[in-house]
């Protein structure tokens, strides 16, 4: 895989695909792979961009929490490493809280969004500090049982009863992820803005997508987004949980698809 030193770490990424550059950001705890299933429906007419968010895969966590605006850097010294001046980006989870960070100071660059399985609203006091907690926890009790307790929140119901080889291959990719990786990736969306005032801004074409069986960000925040978005599409993906574009890998590629056959000129 390529690799970008920006700031303090190093980011590794892959590239698939010839044609017009499309960006794709993968959830946490997981990495560039669990898109790659869903690039089936893509490569042949797009340059998929699939980088490693800073501290998942193979990219460097460097100093200090995580936060929004070192991934947003590290995604435009990826572009500039790949010579893309704007393009269209797709975010699942954390890579949509990282997209709203981006357009906020690098809005020139975006061209369309896909906003896959987040929300725009900061964390609740709670929340936080349970991120907080599990950042301590993790540092202490090392990444298992960190793993084993998020692996039923990510994946759909219908995932777990019927793809014990999707939830296999999620806990693979999980495990690429040491302790401090896992607390400085919390610790920084735990400081992450609210992006609701955000949602208003964005003027390029959107679409959202979410699972039915997401329990973590699901239809009631895809719809909160795209009450606020101008213009946008929002669609929902049956038996899919958090994990949506790996757990229904077909239909997720398929929906990006033709949102990009109709937005890339």
């Amino acid at each position: 895989m390529p690799r970008v030193q920006s700031g303090d770490a190093e980011i590794a990424y892959e590239v698939l695909g010839n044609g017009p550059p499309v960006v794709l950001l993968h959830p946490f705890p997981a990495n560039h792979e669990l898109w790659l299933p869903a690039t089936q429906a893509l490569t042949s007419h797009y340059r998929v961009i699939l980088p490693d968010l800073r501290g998942h895969g193979d990219s460097g966590v460097g100093e200090g929490p995580a936060t929004m605006s070192k991934h947003a850097a590290d995604l435009a010294r990826i572009l500039d490493h790949t010579q893309v001046p704007r393009t269209v980006f797709a975010g699942v989870s954390i890579g949509g809280y990282v997209l709203f960070e981006f357009w906020r100071r690098y809005r020139g660059r975006v061209t369309s969004l896909i906003l896959c399985n987040a929300k725009a609203q900061a964390d609740t006091a709670e929340g936080r500090a349970g991120r907080l907690q599990a950042a301590a926890d993790v540092l202490e009790r090392g990444t298992e049982p960190f793993i084993d307790s998020m692996l039923p929140k990510l994946m759909g119901k219908t995932t777990h009863a019927t793809r014990p080889d999707l939830v296999d291959g999620a806990r693979q990719m999980m495990r690429k992820m040491s302790p401090e990786d896992i607390a400085m990736v919390q610790r920084g969306m735990a400081e992450r803005p609210d992006s609701l005032p955000t949602l208003k801004t964005i003027t390029v074409p959107t679409l959202l997508m979410t699972g039915d069986e997401d329990v973590l960000t699901g239809v009631a925040d895809a719809e909160l987004m795209h009450q606020n978005i101008p213009g946008s599409q929002m669609k929902v993906i049956a038996r899919a949980g958090h994990y949506s574009v790996w757990e229904q890998s077909e239909e997720a590629g398929k929906l990006v698809r033709q949102f990009l056959d109709a937005v890339v000129q």
